[in-house]
């Protein structure tokens, strides 16, 4: 299936004992289809307020209702924020989360004195002064192969941070402009105001500056502060070089703060060809 969903209001995809999850909406959902006990997989485990337009989950059933039946089933009971947008038979050894080799996250930031209501909980509002080219120059600097260390939230057990893998491939990663679509306020576009002062608002046309990342995979609020450091290079606290420096650091304290959620959506996943087994799938993961 590949799943659209409002995040806000959900304490995220992974079920969770007394909470309103994404997943566990899906499996209450398809078990009263099927009267079965059913357990739904996700390529990914996003966090509580994160929302996704190309979500790909999984189950597996013994019924033999039709794909599209159970497309159009499961949106008659599931609450209006979660969407089966298009749904497929696949084969037994499909799985969403182990064989999707790489996915797409953007991070969206309104840029405009005043909010829209129906931006509201679906993007960062940031009315302040930017370097805006400086963002664009420094989402560059994290395409490749790093360790991501000093981008990514501790587990909270010092043990377990210093076995985890944290090494990331980034395909690419872009800061862009995007035109605000409903052009309802219009603003006097000055010459930008002296950055540093925070509580100065940047008269602009309103638009949108959407981050996007694509790699294999990410770390637990990695896009969130990426996001959060090219703020720091926007407002000129950090320069565009010493990102560099901070992937170096291996430090959390260096890069900028982990960001709210409202403004990331998962936007799609990356599948091999179906002919691929599962086990020559886990394989290339794990670098084998």
């Amino acid at each position: 299936m590949v799943v659209a969903y409002d995040g806000t209001g959900f304490h995220g995809w992974q079920i969770q004992p007394g909470v309103k999850t994404i997943q566990g909406a899906l499996g209450e959902a398809a078990s009263e289809m099927t009267q079965e006990k059913i357990f739904v997989q996700g390529a990914s485990r996003t966090d509580a307020g994160v929302h996704a337009l190309g979500q790909v989950a999984n189950f597996k059933t013994h019924s033999g209702i039709s794909a599209e039946d159970f497309r159009r089933g499961l949106n008659a009971l599931l609450p209006d924020q979660i969407r089966v947008m298009a749904a497929e038979e696949v084969g037994p050894d499909f799985h969403a989360r182990w064989q999707a080799r790489g996915k797409t996250y953007r991070y969206r930031i309104f840029r405009g004195r005043v909010m829209p209501p129906f931006e509201f909980r679906r993007a960062m509002h940031f009315p302040w002064a930017l370097d805006e080219e400086a963002m664009m120059e420094a989402a560059r600097k994290f395409e490749g192969r790093h360790d991501f260390t000093s981008f990514a939230a501790s587990s909270g057990d010092e043990q377990e941070d210093g076995e985890r893998e944290m090494e990331r491939e980034i395909w690419e990663s872009r800061l862009v402009r995007a035109e605000y679509a409903f052009g309802l306020i219009s603003a006097t576009d000055t010459s930008a105001p002296m950055i540093g002062e925070e509580q100065k608002f940047q008269e602009v046309e309103p638009h949108y500056l959407d981050y996007y990342v694509r790699g294999n995979s990410f770390l637990r609020y990695m896009v969130r502060k990426i996001v959060g450091t090219l703020l720091e290079v926007g407002k000129r606290r950090l320069k565009v070089s010493e990102v560099e420096e901070i992937f170096e650091a291996k430090d959390r304290s260096r890069s900028g703060v982990t960001v709210e959620p409202d403004g990331l959506c998962l936007m799609a996943l990356e599948y091999p060809d179906p002919t691929d087994s599962l086990s020559e799938v886990r394989k290339e993961r794990r670098g084998i």
